[in-house]
């Protein structure tokens, strides 16, 4: 399969670090032009599920703004400059759970969109997570820590309590993982 070809690039739209709409304008393999292709700019990010050493779960509930209600949720945050995947995810998980943890498994870059990029998510499973300070996230959601079983977490991310799809996808791989390297009735 061939891929398509960018012939130009407009920003339409732009709100600093965290938002760009610009206009492509596309050239399929068979030789088409479509012009006005939305391309939507969000900078990578990441989301991590903590997992404490007797094996409980750590997940945040907050209020989100562009769902509408209250979520859980993994936790995560924009990539900074110079940083990778990894030192993001470390990070953020200092930042907004008070976390550190002895080894980090990464689960995979996802695009958002595959048609429209809307930002890429890396994402990632940390072991052996205690808590090490309180947590300082500076972000603007109120957040309550919620440890989980395996079970319990299973069970919220099937009744759709988990309402975006990074943190679904983050939480059904960690699960998958877990289970494949330590199943439950091995623990």
């Amino acid at each position: 399969m061939k891929p398509w070809k960018t012939l130009s690039r407009e920003l339409v739209l732009d709100f600093s670090r965290f938002l760009a709409v610009e206009r492509h304008t596309v050239e399929l393999p068979d030789g088409r032009i479509i012009e006005n292709w939305p391309w939507v700019v969000i900078p990578e990010f990441v989301d991590v599920l903590p997992v404490l050493e007797d094996g409980r779960l750590l997940v945040m509930r907050q209020f989100k703004y562009g769902v509408g209600e209250v979520s859980l949720s993994t936790m995560g945050g924009m990539i900074d400059a110079g940083e990778t995947p990894e030192q993001a995810a470390r990070r953020e998980m200092y930042e907004e759970m008070g976390c550190e943890a002895r080894e980090m498994v990464f689960l995979g870059k996802y695009a958002a969109d595959a048609n429209r990029r809307c930002g890429t998510a890396h994402l990632f499973l940390a072991l052996g997570a205690r808590p090490v300070t309180e947590p300082h996230s500076g972000d603007l959601e109120e957040q309550e820590i919620v440890p989980l079983t395996r079970e319990e977490a299973r069970r919220a991310m099937l009744n759709g309590e988990f309402k975006m799809l990074s943190w679904t996808a983050t939480l059904g791989l960690a699960l998958a993982w877990l289970d494949q390297h330590f199943p439950e009735s091995a623990a």
